[in-house]
Formats: C-alpha cells, sequence, structure tokens
C-alpha cells in the first residue's frame, strides 16, 4: 500500500510552470506528516518576479511563499527540518539571505546546504530555495 500523499499548491502561488507540485505532503501517521516543497522563487500569484536581483527582498518573499505551502498541510517555518538554498551569487547575496534566515528560521535551525548556480528557472531571481519540514508528532 502506498503512502497517502496530498499536493499543494496554496492560492498565493501561480501555477506551476513545469509537471511538478509546489508542495508535497505524505501522511505517516495520523497527526504526523512530511511535507516536502519544490525549489521556491520570488514570483507573485501571476508569475511575475518580485525585486529582480535583490537578494534580501527575495529571499524573504521565498520563505513566505513556503510558509504558504507549509501552512496548507496545517504547518509553518518553524517545522522545517531541512533546506537547500540555491544562490546565483554566493559573495555577492549570502549576507542577505543569511540576514533573513536568521529572522525568519525558529531554534533549532534546520539542516541546511547552501549552493552557487550558475542561473535559476525564472529570469531576475537570484534566490531558490527548497527543503522539507515534519509536521506533528514530536520534531
Amino acid at each position: 500500500m502506498s503512502t497517502p500523499k496530498t499536493v499543494l499548491v496554496p492560492p498565493s502561488h501561480s501555477k506551476p510552470i513545469g509537471r511538478y507540485s509546489p508542495g508535497l505532503c505524505l501522511s505517516l501517521t495520523p497527526g504526523t506528516q512530511l511535507v516536502f516543497f519544490s525549489g521556491q522563487v520570488a514570483t507573485d500569484d501571476r508569475g511575475t518576479v518580485m525585486s529582480p536581483g535583490d537578494a534580501g527582498p527575495q529571499a524573504r518573499a521565498v520563505f513566505q511563499r513556503i510558509a504558504h505551502v507549509l501552512a496548507e498541510a496545517g504547518g509553518t517555518l518553524a517545522d522545517l527540518v531541512a533546506v537547500t538554498i540555491h544562490l546565483t551569487d554566493i559573495a555577492r547575496d549570502f549576507p542577505a539571505v543569511s540576514a533573513v534566515r536568521d529572522e525568519v528560521l525558529a531554534v533549532p535551525p534546520p539542516a541546511s546546504v547552501l549552493v552557487e548556480v550558475s542561473a535559476l528557472a525564472e529570469k531576475g531571481c537570484v534566490v531558490e530555495i527548497s527543503g522539507i519540514a515534519a509536521i506533528g508528532g514530536s520534531t
């Protein structure tokens, strides 16, 4: 028997541009779920890039998008257990992204990976974050 899965697409998100789910919720036991969220970038509900090229405001918008995905499953940013952050220029953008991350993430912070990439799928986006949250149970 397969694990029940629920696709999470918050109303505040634009329609995915490919065949993927913004979030996927797996129910493990009653009241315990894992939420996997796809790479989120700073776009509004129409798919328009917000604050093109500006990592600080983009990071804030990305974490807000992640919060919306997690809310669809009854969770919050405090439920994050792992994040992968993609930046197009670590030297330039890490300080701004780190400041936002320090502000919005709970203690203990999630496990984290930071990588630099040559480009992101949406022109003008310089930050993309994906990850996993554990909601309910003992995290």
